[in-house]
């Protein structure tokens, strides 16, 4: 027979293997993938960029009307204010600037995620306000982080990896005088929420309440996904969520 110290011995003697393990796990979450985007601008940043022409503000969450929105990173500088989002992900990248969704590939698997420029409109609309600066003086900037490959022609301000500083250093018209900066940068720090947990569970439970709304929304076009019942074929009797706009849109799920 044998026995339980017989099976662990060997399984101890790999403890050192459990912290790996936990660690590679952690950095292909979310919130891993997260921290890898953001460590890989932070880095860059500093390593890429003048510290005493452009000044870095991380993790910026800042009230909306409607509760929150959280920046990556913005880049102050008399060139402009640069927004950046950061996307760590990986596979084939095909999108649009007008694309509502843009797609992931992975092999066979194929997913859909919102336009990131969609995405951060939001945030520089937010910052427009908050500033009362010029549009025109604020840019946005998409950084792919990640082992990813674009498929599909892409705007000049989204980038992979580093490739983001190329895009910021080829603005070289001063548009903000060295006041403006300060002045910028004070706003930012004085507007934003404290940096807290409280803060990111408020944020986190304000994104999830926007998902679901979208969720429910056909990603066609944009109608609202009712529950039928299948009363023909082989699926009679089943139930299925379909676009409100049938029959102009055919668009049917089992889930949302």
């Amino acid at each position: 027979m044998i026995s339980i110290s017989t099976i662990l011995e060997p399984l101890l003697q790999l403890w050192y293997l459990i912290p790996i393990i936990i660690i590679i796990i952690f950095l292909k979450s979310p919130i891993g993938k997260g921290i890898i985007g953001e460590f890989l601008v932070n880095t860059s940043s500093k390593i890429k960029l003048d510290k005493d022409k452009y000044h870095l503000i991380k993790n910026v969450t800042l009230p909306t009307e409607d509760g929150t929105t959280q920046i990556d990173h913005i880049i102050v500088s008399e060139y402009g204010v640069f927004v950046v989002e950061t996307k760590n992900m990986k596979g084939w990248i095909f999108g649009d600037e007008k694309q509502k969704y843009w797609t992931q590939k992975i092999y066979k698997n194929t997913n859909k995620f919102q336009n990131p420029l969609h995405q951060n409109y939001k945030h520089i609309k937010t910052i427009e306000n908050a500033l009362g600066i010029d549009k025109d003086k604020i840019f946005s900037v998409i950084v792919f982080a990640g082992d990813s490959e674009f498929k599909t022609k892409m705007p000049e301000n989204v980038r992979q990896g580093i490739g983001y500083i190329d895009y910021i250093k080829s603005k070289t018209k001063k548009i903000l005088s060295k006041d403006e900066v300060s002045k910028i940068i004070s706003q930012i720090e004085s507007g934003r929420l404290s940096k807290s947990f409280k803060t990111h569970r408020e944020h986190v439970r304000h994104v999830k309440d926007i998902i679901n709304k979208k969720s429910k929304q056909c990603p066609r076009c944009g109608g609202e996904l009712v529950l039928r019942t299948a009363k023909k074929g082989h699926n009679a009797g089943n139930q299925f969520y379909g676009c409100s706009n049938y029959p102009k849109c055919r668009y049917t799920t089992q889930s949302v």
